[in-house]
């Protein structure tokens, strides 16, 4: 049960809350901490918050940009539900996996191990635990929308990277993506663009005005994705991205 309460505690409750809380937060360290919080109670709670992982895996890592460019890819290509979206989120989860492997093992080295160990507590373990994990998201993110939430959080400007409160790095993170992602998107769309005006064109100079150009241009979308080796291309440029 301890086991379970740290995970739920590490991976759920702390994304909502920084590390250090701002004026007006609510201190969940405190609360958790406080003897009036039974250990019965952080159990119920610990695991009620389990509920709340998928939330903290679509935020703080590469899920969101891989899942985000796989449904521009299918809406490109025209394909409508194939592959189906259960597909996707699955090649995009396992990638994320793969992505964010590396990072995971240092959060095991420098926090899970240390507090099955007995040296840490709850949020020796988190606070440890945080500084591999946000530094792959400040790897990620760019300055300007990690300055647009710095001065909306009308906090001191931070010397470095490193002494913005995770309250701040993870919505700069997910924006940064969504942009990312978009501009991937944009570049996947363009050769398929392309074949849509040709056949277009062609149809129109044949008069053949009841025939779809998005019917007759697919099958020459899905040859030429295949003979390109289009998933493979992707999948390695997305790879690239998070280096």
């Amino acid at each position: 049960m301890k086991k379970i309460f740290f995970l739920a505690f590490f991976l759920a409750s702390n994304t909502a809350y920084a590390a250090t809380p701002a004026a007006g937060q609510i201190n969940v360290n405190a609360i958790m901490n406080s003897p009036q919080f039974s250990s019965s109670i952080q159990m119920i709670l610990g695991i009620s918050l389990i509920s709340l992982v998928p939330f903290f895996l679509i935020s703080v890592t590469s899920f969101l940009r891989i899942i985000i460019v796989f449904s521009l890819l299918r809406t490109a290509i025209g394909t409508q539900q194939v592959p189906p979206t259960s597909v996707l989120v699955g090649i995009a989860f396992f990638m994320t996996l793969f992505i964010m492997n590396p990072v995971w093992q240092e959060v095991n080295k420098k926090a899970v191990e240390p507090y099955n160990h007995g040296k840490y507590t709850e949020v020796q373990a988190f606070n440890a635990g945080m500084v591999p994990l946000k530094s792959f998201m400040l790897r990620q993110v760019r300055e300007k929308d990690l300055a647009l939430f710095v001065n909306f959080a009308k906090i001191e400007p931070p010397k470095t990277a490193e002494d913005v409160p995770t309250y701040v790095v993870i919505p700069a993170f997910m924006l940064s993506e969504l942009k990312t992602s978009f501009q991937i998107g944009f570049l996947l769309f363009i050769p398929f663009i392309i074949i849509d005006l040709v056949v277009a064109n062609i149809l129109l100079s044949l008069g053949m005005f009841m025939l779809s150009p998005v019917m007759v241009s697919l099958p020459f979308k899905i040859l030429l994705f295949v003979l390109a080796d289009g998933w493979n291309l992707i999948t390695r440029g997305l790879l690239m991205s998070f280096r």
